[in-house]
């Protein structure tokens, strides 16, 4: 057995797995047990009561974490003109059209985040099959096809983060590192529960937001109680 499972072993003998914690309390224990040699990912997953097969219960946006991601993110940004000037100057590490375009039909992808001004679609719309399977292709729902490309490569670069729901209702995103503070990890969850709530279908019944975990990446992962998020 190697070392990290050991440590994952012993780690999860420690608490009861099936007890459902304060959110305050999840994060300090999934903090604690982050003892890689690398600065490990904390990640939030919620099981959520809706049907990702039905178009109104697809949940897909985005949300600016207020301690950001932790993670470097490489942007690019199709645009023109002054708005290619524009992504520039907020910080864009690729800015082009159709010779973007090109390097990406080639496979050279080398961002993590994709922009595009709406003018800039017909173009963009060709590579569909390239960045789709990818998930890097520009949607409004996610405020990556916009006049305001500014910002919107201000908000990748400060700490935005992507999702969707899955096959089973699950949604899930990074929401900081084990380096973070207690404090900038709870106030980072309770924005991405937030945002999750916000978004509630009109078409999902029941109970919606039916689970929370949060863990490390070679730490354990912890229940949350719906009733101790605002613990």
């Amino acid at each position: 057995m190697s070392k990290t499972g050991k440590k994952l072993i012993d780690a999860y003998k420690a608490f009861d797995r099936e007890k459902r914690h304060a959110l305050t309390d999840g994060v300090r224990m999934v903090k604690s047990s982050a003892k890689a040699k690398f600065d490990e990912t904390i990640e939030i997953a919620m099981n959520l009561g809706v049907d990702p097969r039905h178009a109104g219960q697809n949940i897909r946006s985005a949300v600016s974490l207020p301690h950001g991601s932790g993670q470097t993110v490489r942007v690019a940004v199709f645009a023109k003109g002054d708005k290619a000037e524009e992504a520039k100057a907020a910080g864009a590490d690729i800015v082009g059209a159709e010779e973007l375009a090109e390097q990406v039909q080639k496979g050279e992808i080398n961002f993590d985040r994709c922009i595009a001004t709406p003018d800039m679609m017909g173009v963009v719309g060709r590579l569909g099959r390239v960045l789709g399977p990818r998930n890097l292709m520009p949607n409004p729902k996610l405020g990556t096809v916009t006049p305001l490309v500014g910002d919107a490569v201000k908000a990748a670069k400060g700490g935005q983060v992507q999702f969707r729901t899955e096959r089973q209702g699950i949604v899930h995103a990074r929401i900081g590192k084990a380096s973070f503070s207690e404090t900038a990890l709870h106030e980072n969850a309770v924005a991405f529960i937030d945002a999750i709530k916000a978004l509630k279908p009109a078409e999902s019944k029941g109970v919606y937001i039916q689970e929370i975990t949060i863990s490390s990446t070679q730490g354990i992962g912890v229940r949350i109680a719906p009733d101790g998020l605002e613990a």
